[in-house]
C-alpha cells in the first residue's frame, strides 16, 4: 500500500537534485575566460599559451560525461516514458537547428567574400584577390581527389548508420553492432584524410579571406565529425551493454540524426568550396 501511494500518477520523469547544471554553467565561464586571455596576454602579463585552455576544457569535458552519465542511468531504469522520449526529440531537432545556423554563418561568409571579391578587398584593407575568386595566387584543392573520397566515405557511412538502426528496430543485435562499427570506423577514415589534406594545403588560416573561410567552414564540419564519431561510438559500447531495444532507442536515434546533419552539410561544402569555388 505504500508503495502504491508513493508511486508516480504521471509519465513525467523528475529530475532528482544535480550539481551539473550548476558544475555546467562554471566550466563554460572558466573555458570562456581562458579564451580572452589566450587572445589577450597582456592581461595577466603571463604567457602560458594553450595552457589557459586546459582546465576550462578539463571542466566541460567532466560535466559532458558525468551529466550524460546519469542521463544513461536514467534511461536504463524506464524513467524515460513517451512523452519524456518526445520531450528529448524536441531538445535535439532544436540543437540540431541552431547548429544550422552556425554553418549558415559560415556559409554566408565564405558567398559573401566570393561572389563579391572586389568589395571584400576593400573590407580587409591586407590582401589582394584580384577581383577574382579564389583570390590571385591561391593554389586550390582537387574537388574530385581527396574531397570526392571523403564524399564517397561520408555517404557510405551514412548508410551504414542506417542499417545499423534498421537492424535495432527488428532485434538484430549483431546487424546493429556490425553497421555501428562500419560507421564508426568510416568517420575515424574521414577524419584522417581531413587532416592529411590539411598537410598538404598550400595556404595557412591567416593567408586571406579564401583561407580563413575555407578552414572555417571545413574544420568546423571535421569537428562535428569527431565529435559524431565519438558519439557513434558511445552507443557502439552501449549496443554491447544491451542499453538499446527495439521500442526504446532514442540515444541511438539522436547520434543517427546528428550523423546524418553531418553528412548533409559536407555535401554542401563539397559542391560550394571545393567544387563551385576553385
Amino acid at each position: 500500500m505504500a508503495s502504491e501511494h508513493h508511486a508516480p500518477n504521471h509519465d513525467y520523469h523528475l529530475v532528482d537534485p544535480s550539481p551539473w547544471p550548476a558544475l555546467g554553467a562554471l566550466s563554460g565561464f572558466v573555458l570562456a575566460m581562458g579564451a580572452v586571455l589566450y587572445m589577450h596576454p597582456d592581461l595577466i602579463g603571463i604567457d602560458i599559451g594553450v595552457l589557459k585552455f586546459v582546465p576550462g576544457i578539463i571542466l566541460v569535458l567532466a560535466t559532458m560525461f558525468y551529466w550524460w552519465r546519469d542521463v544513461v542511468r536514467e534511461a536504463s531504469a524506464g524513467d524515460h516514458k513517451p512523452v519524456v522520449q518526445l520531450g528529448l526529440r524536441y531538445g535535439m531537432a532544436l540543437f540540431i537547428a541552431s547548429e544550422v545556423m552556425f554553418f549558415a554563418a559560415f556559409f554566408w561568409a565564405y558567398f559573401d567574400a566570393s561572389l563579391f571579391p572586389d568589395a571584400a578587398e576593400q573590407m580587409t584593407r591586407a590582401e589582394v584577390t584580384g577581383g577574382q575568386w579564389p583570390p590571385t595566387g591561391v593554389e586550390t584543392f582537387d574537388p574530385f581527389h581527396l574531397p570526392f573520397m571523403n564524399t564517397l566515405i561520408l555517404l557510405l557511412s551514412g548508410c551504414t548508420v542506417t542499417w545499423a538502426h534498421h537492424a535495432l528496430r527488428e532485434g538484430d543485435r549483431k546487424g546493429l553492432i556490425q553497421g555501428l562499427w562500419l560507421t564508426v570506423l568510416l568517420g575515424f577514415t574521414f577524419t584522417c584524410l581531413q587532416a592529411y589534406e590539411y598537410s598538404h594545403a598550400t595556404f595557412g588560416f591567416t593567408d586571406g579571406i579564401y583561407a580563413s573561410t575555407f578552414f572555417m567552414a571545413t574544420g568546423f564540419h571535421g569537428f562535428h565529425v569527431i565529435v559524431g564519431t565519438i558519439f557513434l561510438a558511445v552507443c557502439l559500447v552501449r549496443s554491447y551493454k544491451g542499453h538499446f531495444s527495439p521500442s526504446q532507442h532514442f540515444g541511438f536515434e539522436a547520434a543517427a540524426w546528428y550523423w546524418h546533419f553531418v553528412d548533409v552539410v559536407w555535401l554542401f561544402l563539397f559542391v560550394a568550396i571545393y567544387w563551385w569555388g576553385a
